[in-house]
């Protein structure tokens, strides 16, 4: 199956590049995806930008589709599944909650001249970051990208409720699958609440599970696939 993965802020489809080897071998074909303001020097991108770039991924593919969105990109896959019902088979978020019609995108940090930088390791310390070394740090730190204002403040539009029978897989990194069975029954995730087909999936990992669990990663979006 052809597998889409889009990384959350700040990351561009590098974010991906151990993960990619061990899904082909599982006989999957894995595409990583940079998008509009991600390293291309663009500040101006918006989030229709980078949805109409996933769409184009999408309806480029040979059949269907397994979109992967981690962390706020969950939103993204999610918004994808809304644009293509059709063509998505499933949609894996990982370690993230699509946000519902008419919220934004991700304005969860302050703009600086027109973008959101990665704002430093403190408001992830925690179960978000434990797993990551200095060295892991210091090397996702120096490669964020600031993400276009455009992106983070982008309004979410969601139109097509057949997304709903879009089959959905989430990956419980820093959370766990118990966790978000009481933020749904609580009505925190009304976007998920909704879905027909829902898997919960425990990593035990930190937010980043590409960089520090990749192999793992791999495996579970491989079962996704062949779900």
């Amino acid at each position: 199956m052809d597998i889409l993965l889009i990384a959350g802020l700040w990351l561009d489809g590098s974010a991906w590049d151990e993960v990619v080897a061990p899904l082909e071998r599982l006989g999957h074909r894995a595409t990583p995806l940079t998008l509009p303001g991600q390293g291309d020097g663009s500040t101006s991108a918006t989030l229709d930008d980078q949805l109409a770039a996933v769409v184009a991924a999408v309806d480029a593919a040979s059949g269907p589709v397994l979109v992967v969105g981690h962390s706020a990109a969950a939103t993204l896959a999610w918004m994808a599944a809304d644009a293509r019902p059709e063509r998505v088979a499933r949609v894996v978020l990982v370690g993230g909650f699509p946000s519902a019609d008419g919220e934004k995108y991700a304005a969860f940090f302050d703009l600086v001249d027109g973008v959101m930088p990665f704002p430093g390791w403190g408001p992830f310390e925690g179960p978000d970051s434990a797993d990551l070394d200095e060295d892991a740090r210091r090397r996702i730190a120096s490669a964020a990208i600031p993400t276009p204002a455009g992106v983070a403040q982008g309004v979410v539009g969601l139109t097509d409720e057949r997304r709903y029978d879009v089959p959905v897989t989430l990956v419980c990194p820093e959370f766990t699958p118990d966790q978000v069975r009481e933020w749904i029954a609580a009505g925190e995730l009304a976007e998920l609440a909704r879905a027909k087909h829902l898997d919960l999936v425990d990593i035990g990992s930190g937010h980043w599970p590409m960089f520090t669990r990749p192999a793992e990663l791999a495996r579970l979006l491989g079962a996704a696939a062949d779900a």
